[in-house]
């Protein structure tokens, strides 16, 4: 199956993986270590994560090392970018409506 940047993304757990990669390498249990889920499952994620091209996994020794290769995000960002205009009008709109409730709200009592 093919995979990309998107499917990667698109769990929480495997977002929350890809943050704490960013910091720094660690092995797979050191990973797994950070959640509440089964190792399988980390592992799981991690393949996904891998088949994506979102990490690469090294082996050193006996252990196995999970390193971020942040470039691969990059459509993911461009993809999100074009949306955070709409975004932030939406928002204005949405804080402008609630302050003129409040003052309403205000004038009424």
């Amino acid at each position: 199956m093919r995979r990309d940047v998107f499917q990667a993304i698109a769990d929480p757990v495997r977002r929350d993986i890809i943050k704490l990669l960013a910091k720094e390498s660690r092995t797979v249990n050191a990973v797994a270590e950070k959640f509440e889920v089964s190792r399988p499952a980390i592992s799981k994620h991690l393949k996904i994560l891998e088949e994506c091209d979102i990490i690469e996994i090294h082996k050193k020794g006996r252990e196995r090392f999970c390193e971020i290769q942040p470039r691969k995000l990059i459509p993911a960002f461009i993809w999100i970018e074009q949306y955070r205009n709409l975004w932030e009008e939406q928002l204005d709109s949405f804080e402008d409506h609630l302050k003129s409730l409040k003052t309403k709200y205000n004038k009424d009592e």
